[in-house]
């Protein structure tokens, strides 16, 4: 199996921080067009600020880069650039979330957020053919109160948006903080996801099924821990969306060598590949498939169980599924 193998496989992205594919170049341009200072002199200077030892010292120079976002021109071409980028790597389908909250705490209005982010997902679908929806992610290190405020902010947009999730500062916010807003979400028929068992403990992913009642696990590394818990979502077949650079790069692993994905695969769990934060971590999708394939040696039939499954964990309904798992097999055919 050789690189073009993998770059070319037909595949989802279900894991993806629109904000965290801010690439330094476009930071800058960005930045300059909306004559806003940021603390770097250089696109390398930039880089060598991305080196992080934990969640929390990444979220700080996350929150920091995306202060320059102002316009809905920026939020389109962030989007925009994401999904051009991606284009080459056989993405096929992106689920992708952003963070109003970060913005609008800025003074920046919902819709101009939202807005720009809606239009270039369109043209991303005109251009590139990427199908995409887009998930509403509440920061957990603010209440619950403050997650109402952008819920209700999203009202008018709850036709376009597929679901709400959770992210940000995972250790000490768990998801039960999050039951009502999530239940509110529920009953609007809304799609959910969390971010659960990265640094935080097993309990977390527990929570995050049983108390927020939701349809995919982000990360879920640490389920790994309760015999239990693995079981349950193996038969239930609950999609996890690992990152395995992010994993690297914020310490959750110390050598790919270690990642657990090819265990998760043994012990029939859904799991998926994902970039995370592609600017920060250093790799889109393709860089973390080739990087857990080079790592794990996984064979053609782990490879191609690893994005049958990213289509089979997404969203969409089940007849998209079938005609993209019908252009998979095709692939693997030839």
């Amino acid at each position: 199996m050789d690189d073009s193998f993998i770059r070319k496989l037909p595949k989802a992205e279900l894991h993806l921080h629109l904000e965290g594919s801010f690439e330094p170049e476009l930071m800058f341009a960005v930045a300059r067009r909306n004559k806003v200072d940021i603390p770097f002199k250089s696109v390398k200077e930039v880089r060598a600020a991305y080196r992080f030892s934990n969640l929390q010292d990444f979220l700080d120079i996350y929150y920091r880069s995306a202060n320059v976002l102002r316009t809905e021109e920026d939020f389109f071409d962030l989007t925009l650039a994401y999904l051009k980028r991606v284009a080459a790597d056989g993405v096929v389908h992106a689920e992708v979330f952003f963070d109003p909250q970060t913005h609008t705490a800025r003074g920046i209005p919902f819709n101009v957020v939202t807005d720009g982010i809606l239009k270039a997902l369109a043209a991303g679908e005109t251009q590139f053919g990427i199908t995409s929806k887009l998930i509403l992610c509440f920061l957990r290190h603010l209440d619950e109160a403050d997650a109402f405020v952008a819920f209700k902010q999203a009202e008018p947009y709850f036709d376009r948006l597929t679901g709400v999730g959770l992210d940000s500062s995972e250790v000490g916010h768990p998801p039960s903080n999050f039951a009502r807003v999530f239940a509110a979400a529920r009953a609007e028929g809304l799609k959910l996801v969390a971010h659960a068992g990265e640094e935080g403990p097993p309990e977390y992913v527990w929570e995050a099924l049983d108390v927020l009642h939701v349809d995919r696990i982000d990360h879920g590394n640490r389920a790994l821990e309760d015999p239990k818990l693995v079981q349950r979502l193996a038969a239930e077949q609950i999609a996890l969306t690992v990152c395995p650079l992010s994993n690297l790069k914020l310490c959750v692993v110390k050598d790919m060598k270690a990642h657990p994905l090819r265990r998760m695969l043994e012990l029939g769990l859904r799991a998926t590949v994902n970039s995370d934060d592609p600017a920060f971590f250093g790799g889109y999708v393709y860089d973390n498939f080739s990087a857990v394939h080079e790592a794990l040696e996984l064979t053609v039939s782990e490879t191609l169980a690893l994005a049958r499954n990213s289509i089979l964990g997404s969203f969409l309904s089940g007849r998209e599924k079938a005609r993209h798992l019908d252009a998979l097999n095709a692939f693997a055919a030839n």
